[in-house]
C-alpha cells in the first residue's frame, strides 16, 4: 500500500509539473485561472465536472454528453472535425482538449488566435487516467482538487481490477464497432475497447492487430469470440442484435451460436474518466455473470 501511495504521489506531480510547462510556453502566467473555458473530449468534460469546476465551462464538443448538464453548453462539433470559429465565438481564455482533437488545421488556428490551449493526454490504463486528472486540476489551477478525486478513482480502479481478475478462463471478446454493410471494424490493440477488456479481466480476441481495422469473414471466425461487444448509441452502432447475429461470420462463432452480445453506453465504456471503475464492475458483470472466483 506504501509503494502504491508513493507511485501515485510521483504520478500526480509529474503531471503536475508537465501541464505547468505549457504555460509559459503560449505566454500564460502560471497562475492564471480561466474563466471561459471551452471543453474538447468527453472524459476531459468529466473530469472538469468531476472536479466541481463546471461553472467555468463555456463551451464542448459533441463527445462531452456526460453529465447530462454538459448537454446545456455551446456544442461545437465533434472533436476530430472542429471549427475553430464555433470555438472561437465563445470568446474562450482557455481551450482544453483531449489529445487526437483536430484536425490539425483547426488546433493550429486556435493558438494563431492567442487563446490558451492546453492537450491532455490520451490512454487506456489506470495510470493514463490518474494523469488525465491531475493534468486537467494543474490547467484549472485546482491542483488539491485534483489530488483528492485522483486518489478516490486510483482507489476504486484498484478494486475494481482486483476483483475483475478473480476468475479462470477469461471470456475472449471481439468488440465490434460498426457492421456497416454487413463489414465488421473491430479494435485490436492499443484501444479503448482493449483497455477496458483487459481491465474487466477479459481477453480482446484481436489483440494480435493494432488499432481499429476492418476485419474478415476468416478472421473472425478464427478467433473464436465468446462474446460480442459493442456499444448502443446510432449510426453504425445501432444495428440490432439480430442484424449482427445473422451475419454470417459472426454466426460461425461460439458468441454467435450463443446470442451472446452485451452493450454499453460508449462514453460510459470508453471514456477513460471518473467513471471508469463502474464501468469494469459492469462490463466484468456483463461477462461473467454469476461465475464465482477460479472458475
Amino acid at each position: 500500500m506504501a509503494m502504491r501511495k508513493i507511485q501515485f504521489v510521483a504520478l500526480a506531480r509529474a503531471a503536475a509539473f508537465a501541464a505547468s510547462l505549457l504555460l509559459p510556453a503560449i505566454g500564460v502566467a502560471a497562475d492564471a485561472k480561466p474563466s471561459r473555458i471551452v471543453a474538447i473530449g468527453g472524459s476531459v468534460t468529466e473530469i472538469v465536472y468531476a472536479l466541481g469546476e463546471e461553472a467555468r465551462l463555456v463551451g464542448r464538443d459533441s463527445t462531452s454528453v456526460y453529465p447530462p448538464e454538459a448537454l446545456k453548453l455551446p456544442d461545437t462539433g465533434y472533436i476530430r472535425a472542429l471549427s475553430p470559429e464555433g470555438v472561437l465565438s465563445l470568446n474562450p481564455d482557455l481551450i482544453l482538449t483531449l489529445d487526437g482533437a483536430g484536425p490539425p488545421p483547426a488546433l493550429e488556428a486556435l493558438k494563431a488566435a492567442g487563446v490558451r490551449t492546453v492537450t491532455i493526454p490520451e490512454g487506456f490504463d489506470r495510470n493514463a487516467i490518474i494523469y488525465k486528472i491531475t493534468a486537467v486540476g494543474a490547467a484549472l489551477g485546482a491542483e488539491d482538487k485534483a489530488e483528492a478525486l485522483a486518489g478516490k478513482v486510483q482507489a476504486a480502479l484498484d478494486k475494481a481490477v482486483a476483483l475483475s481478475a478473480e476468475q479462470g478462463r477469461k471470456a475472449r471478446v471481439l468488440f465490434v464497432l460498426s457492421a456497416r454493410e454487413g463489414r465488421l471494424m473491430a479494435s485490436g490493440s492499443k484501444t479503448q475497447a482493449d483497455g477496458i477488456i483487459r481491465m474487466a479481466g477479459a481477453e480482446n480476441v484481436l489483440a494480435d492487430i493494432e488499432g481499429f481495422k476492418p476485419v474478415s469473414d476468416e478472421a473472425v471466425i478464427a478467433a473464436a469470440p465468446d462474446v460480442i461487444l459493442m456499444m448502443t448509441g446510432t449510426g453504425d452502432h445501432a444495428a440490432s442484435n439480430e442484424t449482427v447475429l445473422a451475419l454470417p461470420a459472426i454466426a460461425e462463432t461460439p458468441a454467435g451460436k450463443a446470442k451472446r452480445i452485451v452493450r454499453m453506453d460508449g462514453m460510459y465504456l470508453l471514456g477513460f474518466g471518473p467513471r471508469t471503475a463502474d464501468a469494469i464492475v459492469s462490463l466484468h458483470e456483463a461477462l461473467y455473470g454469476n461465475r464465482k472466483p477460479g472458475e
